[in-house]
């Protein structure tokens, strides 16, 4: 017997000492925090109130009235009165301060503080994105004890553990109790947990339902409460405690759970909103609110009353917080959202400079370019343009891109017509072939070559090509028409593939391949005829860099998803500054852009340009790989570069042209985003002439078929004698007879 005693009391210190010393050393596994970047306010900046309000609800701001706490705004006409939160970005702090925004004309018109003194510029907090955790790993976002409510506690103790002030870790009336319950029963059906006892189990226990582990709770309980006081265990447990599941994630804590449900931060929660947290701690499955509403409901309205019944609110607040409804974030509403996509980007990114463990541990806090304004758009144009298919969009996917060109800022990544989907990410993985997205890279080697201009005439005619293995590749246009001799402004515009692959193989292949490269096309592509047409397979993310290069005139900036990354002490351990390099001839790309703009009016992206906001001028290219397999569009203003694709994960056929699908996706998306056309600044040395679309001669503004283009003085174009409306003009003549209407 005394063996027993002997054995049952060394076990039992075995437990304590194993509880304390792990407690001790207890460092939470905290995955690396991705902020996205904080919306800037200043004068001139184009934002309406309803883009500012939007962006408010989507970082969990609450309409006041009296703007009594930060986290508020209110809307009086054309300005917006709101109190911000405090926040510190990357080494710089934000303070918390009153502002109004006043607005006119679609932008910023005033922006003042309290005082009513002007302010040159205003951060709002940025949203909180996601979390780099490891498969199937615990999340959490630790609170300071300053940070938690008081109530809070008030309730955790008067719902879960009444008696936590007195007792030792273990609450023995409430033990007598369920032991009587369990053993008239014969089963486990009711618990006694003390708070200690269940952050005992979070921490070092699973939720098996046997007497074995309630004994060993029992023991560490006890152990920690005679080493560590009260407070500790109670911010511990406040940090530790399970409160939901989201996919592989499992959030851990309140901080978290209220970004989680309510997309705000645990101080700013309403008492109903805190009260169905508390709720939660009974059965985070059972009581999801998302999934069973209703027990969620009656679950937090008890807790209310168990609140009121300790004396923590009043009978009036009670009843007050039951009327209100859960108000939890929709999955889908783009105040929560995984951005999935996007976070395997900037994962992908710091994988470069951090080691997995370090990310899914350390703490860090990265401060990223996503833009959850523009985010949304994507995505909303993603899923809209896909179902506005109809049945020929039926099982198709698509990805969105969007960066910033002269920074390649990455401001969106949306990876598939579910974006809070963690699986393929199409934006970064799916290789495809791109079809005529390479006509613009063709056309640049030759303005390049100097062989070429814009106004320069070559032959839209069959041809067929020899291959090294004898065989002989004739392609064709894609309405199996010929167009005869065409200027290079049509044939890029209209996509013209015959007129293409002879431009290419003047210029040669293997300049082709190196404009890719420098381009930023990290591998060298197969030097076949096809690549003239697009048979390489590329990712949006590669299409992306590849015209962010054109969009920025030539200057090749890596596509980044990072701005810094701060470490838990906030420290800043790594800022990504601005890398740029020419990559490219500024007055060939200066040339070949306003080519992409004929493509928008004249050519395969009229249909695109319609859905633009009238008078804004876009540059794009349609892509379509063979078999209709592949719908792709690319294109840009001097704000925003937008690629989009379409297609079938199983790569069947989709009957969808790049101008059918892709573009209009990608028109729906540059359409929400607001912001100037492209305008590119004028070259002194590059002369701009008014040329006759189809024949390339000089013509004059008037005539109807006249686009002013840049020329060098040494591709000078012949000079016409009249317009379309002289019949009998040399102009005229020229024009039937490149049309094949003769």
């Amino acid at each position: 017997m005394l063996a027993v005693l002997a054995a049952a009391v060394g076990y039992g210190g075995f437990l304590a000492w194993s509880a304390t010393s792990e407690f001790e050393g207890r460092r939470w596994d905290i995955p690396a925090k991705v902020y996205a970047a904080p919306m800037e306010l200043y004068v001139g900046r184009p934002l309406e109130p309803d883009d500012l309000v939007a962006e408010l609800r989507r970082l969990g701001f609450r309409a006041d009235r009296t703007l009594a706490a930060p986290g508020t705004f209110r809307v009086r006409g054309s300005t917006v009165e709101l109190a911000t939160r405090g926040f510190d970005y990357a080494g710089e702090t934000e303070p918390p301060r009153r502002l109004t925004v006043t607005f006119a004309d679609g932008r910023i018109a005033r922006l003042a503080d309290a005082a009513g003194g002007d302010l040159a510029i205003a951060r709002l907090d940025p949203l909180l994105i996601g979390s780099l955790f490891p498969a199937h790993g615990e999340d959490r976002l630790i609170v300071a004890p300053d940070e938690v409510p008081p109530l809070l506690i008030g309730a955790l103790k008067a719902v879960e553990d009444r008696r936590f002030d007195t007792h030792m870790g273990i609450d023995l009336r409430a033990v007598l109790r369920a032991a009587w319950v369990n053993l008239t029963s014969g089963e486990i059906r009711q618990g006694a947990s003390t708070l200690t006892q269940q952050l005992v189990r979070s921490y070092f226990l699973s939720n098996e339902r046997s007497w074995w582990r309630k004994l060993r709770e029992a023991f560490m309980a006890l152990a920690l409460e005679a080493r560590y006081d009260k407070d500790e265990l109670l911010h511990a447990y406040i940090n530790e405690i399970y409160l939901a599941q989201d996919g592989g994630r499992a959030v851990h804590g309140f901080g978290l759970a209220s970004q989680f449900y309510f997309g705000k931060p645990l101080s700013e929660l309403e008492l109903s909103e805190l009260a169905l947290l508390v709720a939660q701690v009974r059965g985070p499955t059972f009581y999801d609110p998302r999934r069973h509403p209703d027990r969620a409901l009656d679950r937090r309205n008890l807790v209310l009353e168990q609140m009121a019944a300790a004396g923590l609110i009043t009978e009036e607040q009670r009843a007050e917080a039951a009327e209100a409804p859960l108000g939890i974030v929709a999955e889908r509403d783009g105040r929560r959202s995984t951005h999935s996509a996007f976070l395997d980007l900037v994962r992908r990114q710091l994988a470069n400079d951090y080691p997995a463990d370090v990310l899914e541990r350390e703490g860090l806090v990265v401060w990223s370019t996503l833009d959850p304004a523009v985010q949304a758009a994507a995505e909303r144009a993603l899923t809209e343009g896909l179902d506005a298919l109809g049945d020929a969009g039926a099982g198709l996917e698509g990805a969105v891109i969007v960066t910033t060109p002269h920074s390649g800022e990455v401001r969106a990544v949306v990876g598939g017509r579910d974006p809070s989907f963690a699986g393929f990410n199409r934006a970064l993985d799916a290789r495809r072939q791109i079809g005529s997205l390479i006509k613009p890279v063709v056309y640049l080697a030759a303005l390049e070559s100097g062989k070429f201009s814009l106004a320069s005439v070559v032959d839209d005619a069959p041809i067929d090509i020899e291959l090294e293995d004898g065989r002989v590749w004739s392609p064709s246009n894609f309405d199996d028409q010929t167009h005869g001799p065409v200027t290079v402004v049509r044939a890029l515009a209209e996509s013209l593939n015959l007129a293409s692959v002879r431009v290419g193989l003047e210029v040669g292949l293997e300049a082709v391949a190196n404009t890719l490269g420098r381009l930023g096309l990290p591998r060298r592509p197969p030097l076949y005829p096809s690549l003239l047409l697009g048979s390489i397979e590329l990712t949006p993310l590669e299409v992306a860099q590849i015209y962010n290069t054109l969009a920025n005139g030539g200057f090749r900036v890596p596509l980044n998803a990072v701005r810094a990354v701060v470490d838990a002490q906030g420290e800043v351990l790594k800022r990504y500054p601005l890398e740029i390099e020419q990559a490219a001839d500024a007055d060939a790309v200066y040339t070949l852009n306003h080519a992409l703009v004929q493509v928008m009016r004249r050519g395969t992206g009229r249909g695109a340009q319609a859905l633009l906001p009238a008078g804004l001028t876009a540059a794009g290219k349609t892509g379509t790989s063979d078999g209709y397999r592949d719908s792709w569009f690319a294109g840009f203003t001097n704000g925003h570069l937008v690629v989009t694709w379409v297609g079938a994960d199983d790569n069947r056929p989709t009957g969808l042209t790049g101008s059918t699908g892709a573009a209009r996706i990608w028109a729906r998306t540059l359409a929400s985003l607001g912001g100037p056309g492209y305008s590119p600044p004028e070259i002194e040395d590059l002369p701009s002439r008014w040329i006759d679309y189809y024949t390339g001669v000089r013509t004059r503004e008037r005539c109807p078929d006249a686009v002013l283009l840049p020329v060098p003085n040494d591709a000078r174009p012949p000079r016409a004698f009249g317009c379309g409306d002289d019949a009998s003009g040399f102009g005229a003549r020229m024009r039937r007879w490149f049309r094949n209407d003769r």
